[in-house]
């Protein structure tokens, strides 16, 4: 199933993974960017429940990680826009088996 570098290099480098998109919000911001950029309000409104303090620090260590890029544009007035990086595209394939692997554990489970 994984690659033959052994159990703890495997561990290692699924951890890495985890820790970027652990957190309940990430993945959600990622597909909402995965439509193209938006603006912090545009983000809250489409990932529903997040308060604004916690989309700032999920946005800021997204950016961190290199999974978005902030984009300021320098006219009057600035805006800020956040999009999607080439490396945060890499996880698109990830996101897709999860959803599918959601909704087959939804039959299992509930039924639907």
């Amino acid at each position: 199933m994984l690659s033959t570098g052994g159990c703890p290099k495997n561990i290692r480098a699924i951890k890495d993974a985890i820790d970027v998109v652990d957190r309940k919000w990430r993945l959600l911001i990622l597909i909402t960017l995965s439509e193209g950029s938006k603006r912090f309000t545009q983000i809250a409104k489409d990932v529903t429940g997040i308060s604004d303090k916690m989309l700032s620090k999920e946005l800021q260590a997204l950016e961190l990680n290199k999974l978005i890029k902030k984009e300021v544009t320098h006219a009057f007035p600035e805006t800020v826009e956040y999009c999607i990086t080439p490396h945060g595209k890499s996880l698109e394939k990830v996101m897709t088996e999860l959803y599918q692997w959601g909704l087959e554990h939804r039959k299992q489970i509930i039924g639907k």
